[in-house]
């Protein structure tokens, strides 16, 4: 990978399979939407723990607490980071909100009876 690139990671979201391997999460920041999430059923994660290459502690923060600046998130621009999303509700609801707004704001899409 090239010096100081992002990933979002947001494909695989159970315990035994990954889309990162070890030495990447090695090198990585790493970022997730919830620690207590991660550290059960992020196979990215949780494989390289297996392996003994790292620890619960290679979780560098929540999205949210980088969000309200509790975490810089990255520190230098040629640093690796790494967002492992295994999906939070509140992403969910935000975007169907936004779509829908945007839906009403073009005159696009169908209003469907619930």
């Amino acid at each position: 990978l090239k010096e100081g690139v992002h990933i979002n990671a947001v494909g695989s979201s159970i315990p035994t399979s990954r889309e990162i391997d070890t030495a990447t999460m090695v090198a990585a920041r790493l970022f997730v939407d919830r620690r207590e999430s991660a550290l059960a059923e992020a196979g990215d994660l949780l494989i390289a723990m297996g392996e003994g290459a790292v620890k619960g502690d290679h979780v560098q923060a929540e999205l949210g607490e980088v969000i309200i600046g509790k975490n810089p998130g990255r520190r230098s621009p040629s640093e690796l980071t790494l967002f492992k999303s295994l999906g939070l509700a509140v992403e969910d609801v935000a975007s169907a909100a936004y779509l829908a707004r945007r839906a009403r704001e073009t005159g696009t899409g169908h209003t469907v009876p619930m």
